[in-house]
């Protein structure tokens, strides 16, 4: 099949379902347990594990999505159509509608069904680009597919507050939010799918990770553990260690919103340099900037702030570049795209539910407890926000190297 250069149409249809993907992605993992917290009293303990749990799942389940893409009996307009309606369900079992059954269960079947939706429209939004855009079009239709989830998390992580100001049940809003977005984005993307089925051999079972993409999956599961890490830890982080919970909102806002502005100087920068190149001085320069954070305490909200949107902009590297370089690898090989971000969209999940079923227990076990704060507790939390995602994104460096290494030997390399 011939590869094209995407249309404004195509392009405005992605970017809104960019902003769908973003809105019911890692926002849901700051509001949902809470939700379920404070109105249903569920403990913080067992939502972090049938978090987890799903994530355990997901396992199985993301790889047999991408497969089910791949074998190609529905097209991906139907697909897409039933992902969204699974988003649709999942997001008013979560926030619209009463538990009508114990909520610990209604909360792991709602979420399930948001999380299954969303897995497989991520699926089929990356693997389109790879299928069915020239390689000169990537960082263009990149452009617009991340910039349009980081406008998607930034509208999703601050929606609950916002409505808080104009109505006593903010969460039914949020949960509307979440439907109108996911409706208008399946619909208007509707027409820009392929119509072309890819039809193959492959039958519908599990697989392992073709060994050849082995590397890009560790690559992008390392690297973001340190962002699900500060992701999980934030509110705490702010409220205890840079002591100004009220400040909280504005900042994740600024983070978000500078990841979002620098999602196009990060697609310029791929075209005029070597990705693989100006990846690795985005991790770098992250990694100094959580070395700084450490040294950080109490009254240091001007510098922590300027930390965010310095740290924003670098998450948009993370976000932009490195899908970037998976399909341009891809494209050089003949692994199936569904299946491979089948294996990418559960590498990116399991991050989030390492944070969240490990990070926040064995915080606890290190004496924080946000009832009782002490000093030895606040130090802990800045290790756990600031020195492990340091560690982390020091092997995420290791694991990039490795990957670009046997590359930049090869005339066919990533590099430009």
């Amino acid at each position: 099949m011939s590869k094209t250069v995407p249309n404004r149409r195509i392009l405005i249809a992605v970017g809104l379902f960019g902003v769908m993907l973003g809105a019911v992605g890692l926002p849901i993992y700051l509001h949902a347990p809470k939700y379920f917290s404070d109105t249903y009293g569920v403990s913080l303990a067992s939502l972090g594990a049938i978090m987890f749990a799903l994530r355990v799942v997901d396992f199985v389940q993301d790889p047999l999505l991408g497969r089910l893409s791949a074998i190609g009996f529905l097209s991906n307009r139907l697909l897409s159509a039933g992902a969204g309606a699974m988003i649709i369900a999942g997001a008013v079992g979560l926030f619209v509608v009463t538990a009508p059954i114990d909520p610990t269960i209604w909360f792991a079947l709602s979420l399930m069904l948001l999380f299954t939706g969303y897995s497989l429209s991520v699926i089929l939004l990356y693997t389109h680009a790879t299928n069915n855009f020239a390689d000169t079009a990537q960082p263009i239709f990149a452009r617009w597919r991340e910039a349009g989830q980081l406008i998607g998390i930034c509208l999703s992580a601050i929606a609950p507050t916002l409505f808080t100001e104009i109505s006593h049940v903010p969460y039914t809003l949020f949960g509307g939010f979440l439907i109108s977005i996911t409706g208008v984005a399946v619909v208007l993307m509707h027409n820009s799918w392929s119509e072309q089925m890819t039809t193959t051999s492959q039958k519908f079972s599990f697989v392992a990770p073709d060994t050849r993409i082995r590397p890009y999956l560790i690559l992008a599961f390392v690297n973001a553990i340190p962002v699900a890490i500060t992701s999980t830890l934030f509110l705490f982080y702010v409220e205890y260690a840079i002591g100004s919970a009220t400040a909280s909102g504005p900042l994740l806002l600024l983070f978000f919103g500078a990841a979002a502005v620098s999602v196009p100087i990060w697609t310029i920068l791929a075209n005029k340099y070597a990705i693989e190149w100006v990846l690795g001085v985005a991790m770098l320069a992250s990694l100094i900037a959580f070395v700084v954070t450490f040294t950080l305490g109490a009254g240091d909200i001007v510098a922590f702030a300027i930390i965010c949107g310095v740290t924003g902009v670098l998450t948009g590297a993370d976000l932009t570049l490195l899908p970037m370089i998976f399909i341009k690898f891809l494209q050089r090989t003949n692994v199936p795209s569904e299946e491979a971000f089948g294996y990418w969209s559960l590498s990116s999940k399991l991050a989030l539910a390492l944070a969240v079923g490990l990070v926040l227990p064995g915080l606890e076990v290190s004496g924080f407890d946000p009832a009782f704060p002490t000093p030895l507790g606040i130090y802990n939390l800045s290790v756990a926000y600031a020195l492990v995602p340091s560690v982390l994104k020091i092997c995420a460096i290791y694991a990039l190297w490795r990957v670009t290494k046997p590359q930049s030997a090869s005339v066919q390399g990533l590099s430009r």
